[in-house]
């Protein structure tokens, strides 16, 4: 055991010892005329070489692997029998020297997945109850504490700004490479740093339960799983190396000529093809999460480039969801308090619509959080029913009314379908079964969205849907702003379920995009989930893919990148294959030897490193990811 760590430690060593004595070889025989010297010294630096690559060989044959460290072994010991020390010392040179190079290049790929895990703070700066400060070890901090972040030191947890003002980094966990001013109450991640000012954040999670945390391991783990040309390659690979040996007995046996079988042994290692696919998949989600795209592993990255129909959540996905009361329809004789009753109802959810109407109300400085609710019910789908200050409350959508048999006049109808056709969603609220108000509550469009999605259909995508619980005349309002081919409106979870199965049983490859939470049954029912934004535990353990930044650009580029990705792997597997064929023509047509074929063999697997790594500069820089649409890759 010793002595294999001793050997694995200086691989470097013994490739560049082996090197030295190739060259002093041939000087032995080419300058001082001795074939013996050239003999001596080349066998000598096979010995040396083919060590580590026996112990590898032996390795594998322990758990029933015939590897291609096997093959080269035997192709060695084969030179030895006939006596070409040259053949075997420069196989051996190269094999070493080629897995040296790609250490070396494939390190390169997992740059920004390694510089991640660097980037984790290790102590934190604990606020005591003296208000002096302790320095600890991260994994000592505990929920509830405070720590104190200065200017140019990483935030050890998330948590909420209790105290201060300053700016942060944030590129590491959502992409997003402008700082983000951070006040009072204002939300922080692990991970990020202070670039200016000082913060005392409360601790909400620490230690593994981070958000940062939580991508270091997805990314991590994203890396083992393996897409669906690595497990076709895995399996091929199982019977391939075995085939090349029973191949090169039945060559010696028809042809008689050790030397040949020894060569097909070497020249049918699967090297390129064995590395191709997985190179292709770090590279490319190595990308992706420099970029605060996390893309859950190879399998994920095949699928999700297959995929030809969007659905889309409509409030927070398509829309900023930052919704206000734009217009307001007064039936009441004393609109203040009819106001002041809906936003008291609106306390018991967390509804976007909800969280405008009790913005509103506190806008104009209404008093309703001192009313006293003696019942509710939430009803999904429709609204909630309260008795709020001795009165009967209904918030709600038309079907709330419906079902409490609450007659709308014609005009109400015609003022509520008037505010819909101008893209506003719709509160109406009765009191005492009486229709009172008719709300209007708008979203902004996102400004870029239209663009975007028409760069996602230069990617490939085939059909964009809308599934909205919103009512239909703003759904499609929204819809023919943008561009989306498709819109169903007034649905509930369950609903949105159904047409992805539908759109599945169609035979199309679905990716439906929402926030995470709320959409997180169809997220995980879709061909590929997308979580837009937030970052919250629901959206990283639900979704395929999260986009830490809350924006359409993000979602061309990972599109494209999975495009790419798969498209560098198949690349790959037709060069790997294709370097194979060339070896054995070359073989039989005489043109190709044990040496030449292995330097061939190893500058393959150089080549496809080289190609894979390609993705690492696929798309425009960070800062530009959420700026401006994102330019198919040339």
């Amino acid at each position: 055991m010793k002595f294999q760590q001793y050997i694995e430690k200086h691989s470097n060593q013994i490739t560049l010892l082996t090197a030295i004595l190739i060259i002093a070889g041939y000087l032995a025989k080419y300058a001082l005329g001795s074939n013996v010297g050239y003999d001596v010294t080349l066998a000598v630096a096979s010995i040396i070489a083919v060590i580590p690559i026996f112990i590898h060989a032996y390795q594998a044959l322990k758990v029933k692997v015939i590897s291609i460290e096997l093959l080269v072994t035997i192709a060695v010991i084969g030179a030895f029998i006939i006596g070409e020390y040259n053949e075997s010392a420069i196989v051996t040179f190269l094999f070493m020297f080629g897995g040296y190079l790609e250490k070396r290049t494939l390190s390169k790929t997992r740059e920004s997945i390694k510089s991640l895990t660097e980037m984790a703070p290790t102590t934190a700066l604990v606020v005591q109850d003296d208000g002096t400060t302790e320095e600890v070890d991260v994994d000592d901090v505990d929920e509830g504490d405070v720590v104190l972040v200065k200017t140019g030191a990483s935030i050890p947890v998330d948590g909420k700004i209790v105290e201060g003002h300053g700016y942060t980094d944030e590129s590491a966990v959502t992409g997003e490479s402008k700082e983000i001013s951070k006040q009072v109450d204002d939300s922080v991640f692990s991970g990020t740093i202070v670039s200016d000012g000082f913060l005392k954040v409360e601790a909400t999670k620490v230690g593994d339960d981070t958000t940062f945390a939580k991508i270091i391991e997805l990314v991590e783990d994203a890396q083992d799983t393996k897409s669906h040309a690595e497990k076709f390659i895995d399996r091929f690979s199982t019977y391939y190396t075995p085939a090349v040996l029973l191949l090169a007995i039945i060559v010696f046996l028809f042809s008689q000529d050790f030397k040949l079988a020894i060569t097909v042994l070497v020249l049918g290692c699967p090297g390129a093809l064995v590395i191709g696919a997985p190179v292709s998949n770090v590279a490319g989600i190595g990308n992706g999460a420099k970029r605060g795209i996390l893309i859950k592993g190879g399998d994920a990255m095949d699928t999700f480039s297959k995929v030809d129909t969007f659905v889309f959540d409509k409030t927070g996905t398509l829309t900023k969801g930052n919704t206000a009361v734009s217009a307001v329809k007064n039936y009441s004789d004393d609109l203040d308090s009819v106001i002041a009753l809906t936003a008291k109802v609106e306390t018991l959810s967390d509804h976007p619509l909800g969280r405008a109407i009790t913005t509103y109300a506190t806008t104009k400085k209404l008093e309703y959080n001192a009313l006293p609710i003696a019942d509710n019910e939430t009803t999904k789908g429709q609204g909630i029913a309260a008795n709020v200050d001795g009165q009967e409350v209904l918030v709600g959508n038309q079907k709330l009314m419906q079902a409490n048999n609450v007659a709308m006049t014609d005009q109400q109808v015609s003022d509520m379908k008037e505010l819909q056709s101008h893209g506003s969603s719709v509160v109406l609220v009765a009191v005492k079964n009486q229709l009172q108000l008719i709300l209007g509550v708008s979203d902004t469009i996102r400004p870029e969205i239209a663009d975007e999605l028409a760069a996602l259909r230069k990617e490939g995508a085939k059909h964009l849907v809308m599934l909205t619980g919103d009512n239909a005349a703003t759904a499609n309002f929204v819809a023919e702003q943008i561009g989306i081919d498709e819109v169903h409106a007034e649905l509930m979870p369950e609903d949105k379920v159904k047409f992805v199965k539908q759109f599945q049983k169609d035979g199309r490859r679905v990716a439906f995009v929402g926030d995470g939470i709320n959409d997180s049954p169809s997220i995980a029912t879709a061909d590929i989930g997308i979580a837009m934004g937030s970052g919250t535990d629901v959206a990283i353990e639900t979704s395929d893919v999260v986009l830490m930044q809350s924006n359409f650009a993000a979602l061309v580029h990972a599109y494209g990148l999975a495009k790419r990705t798969v498209l560098n792997t198949k690349e790959n597997i037709v060069i790997a294959v294709g370097v194979v064929a060339f070896l054995f023509i070359g073989l039989l047509l005489g043109f190709i030897y044990m040496a030449s074929g292995m330097f061939v063999h190893e500058a393959s697997i150089l080549v496809v490193i080289f190609n894979a790594m390609r993705l690492i500069g696929f798309g425009k820089p960070t800062d530009e990811i959420g700026d401006v649409a994102l330019e198919p890759a040339k």
